[in-house]
């Protein structure tokens, strides 16, 4: 299996089964006025992308066609769900709901690792064929959610910890490369090419750190080792700082070989397409929590392009040149969060202009960005 995403809900370069189309909705609103808070934010996403009744899920068909769901969209809606009620909201219920999904949609009763998409049949959200492989970066983000909602609720009357520790356990058995120690993109990469592809948002050291110290189980460090040591070697690749949104990875120093456009997933592989759009988001989400020297050398040398920039485009080649000349939310977010990480006054204030002032309602992968990071 190639794809992780169903593209055909983002605005810009899709890619379905090798297939490129272009996206005819791709501009997003620009706004002057106040930002809507993020509890605000988050209570108009739920109403427009949270589907199911006590099973809930996050809606990634951007409102046409036929319903469907990915273990990412089911990552984010966890990860906002706690987050939202960190700041007061009452999410309980909701989080549960989309945690019994999570259940009811894992790889099997022994491998609780999600399947990677779910569509509407019949009535039923269901997985057939490669749908029922996994993706990694979902798992990573759902993991750390149920890590989360340990330490907000408790584990008393759902066992959050116990589910957080077995699927944990499951993503290091299936989804980390054994030889990098580095993120697969999938249960379903076996083969010596596909365990060497690696997409560059699912560095999430800061993740893997916090792993480590839950479960006290030492390989997490050797993950977030191997993952600052390709953080390092990717930031140093390009004057820019940029990532691409996949690159080859081998060995255990981590030698990097360029991917070529529709090799994995589009023709944006090579470079910052709707992939890498959340590396800035990763980077400061762990400095936020670790504060170590790496990722912010990585993070302030991408923000620095960006500064650079009157706006900030959907797509760039790793050199700096904008493939767009649009905006989009999934871009501009993760810029504007790592910006106020940062402290970079200046990009926080000129890319926060960039954000729609209210969700967008038919862009599942924008929206849901904007809320998460928003809440972060």
């Amino acid at each position: 299996m190639n794809l992780h995403k169903f593209w055909a809900s983002l605005a810009g370069i899709v890619a379905v089964s090798g297939l490129a189309l272009t996206a005819t909705t791709i501009a997003t609103p620009t706004t002057t006025a106040h930002a809507a808070s993020a509890t605000t934010l988050y209570k108009q996403w739920q109403k427009v992308y949270v589907g199911g009744k006590t099973q809930k899920y996050v809606k990634t068909n951007s409102g046409s066609g036929t319903t469907t769901a990915l273990s990412e969209g089911q990552g984010y809606g966890m990860l906002a769900a706690v987050l939202a009620a960190k700041k007061g909201v009452n999410t309980r219920t909701t989080f549960n709901q989309m945690y019994k999904y999570y259940r009811a949609h894992r790889v099997s009763s022994k491998v609780p690792l999600m399947q990677w998409q779910q569509t509407k049949r019949n009535g039923k959200m269901t997985s057939v064929g490669q749908q029922k492989n996994s993706a990694t970066d979902g798992d990573l983000d759902i993991a750390y959610a149920l890590i989360l909602a340990d330490k907000k609720w408790g584990s008393k009357k759902v066992n959050y910890k116990a589910a957080a520790k077995k699927l944990i356990k499951a993503i290091k058995q299936k989804e980390i490369n054994q030889t990098t120690y580095l993120p697969k993109m999938g249960n379903w990469a076996t083969n010596s090419y596909d365990v060497s592809k690696l997409r560059t948002a699912d560095l999430m050291t800061g993740y893997f750190k916090t792993f480590a110290k839950y479960t006290k189980d030492s390989t997490w460090t050797k993950v977030a080792t191997r993952s600052q040591t390709a953080v390092k070697k990717l930031s140093a690749r390009h004057k820019t700082g940029l990532f691409p949104d996949f690159i080859f990875a081998t060995g255990k120093s981590i030698k990097l070989k360029a991917v070529k456009p529709y090799t994995i997933e589009s023709g944006t592989d090579n470079q910052v397409g709707y992939n890498a759009c959340r590396v800035p988001w990763r980077l400061a989400q762990t400095y936020k929590m670790k504060k170590d020297t790496i990722t912010k050398k990585a993070l302030n040398k991408q923000l620095k392009f960006y500064n650079q920039k009157k706006k900030i485009l959907a797509g760039y080649t790793l050199g700096g040149k904008a493939v767009n000349n649009y905006t989009n939310t999934a871009f501009t977010a993760p810029v504007n969060f790592g910006a106020k990480v940062m402290k970079k006054t200046s990009l926080k204030n000129k890319s926060a202009k960039q954000l729609p002032k209210s969700i967008e309602k038919k862009n599942y992968f924008s929206a849901t960005l904007q809320v998460v990071i928003a809440l972060s």
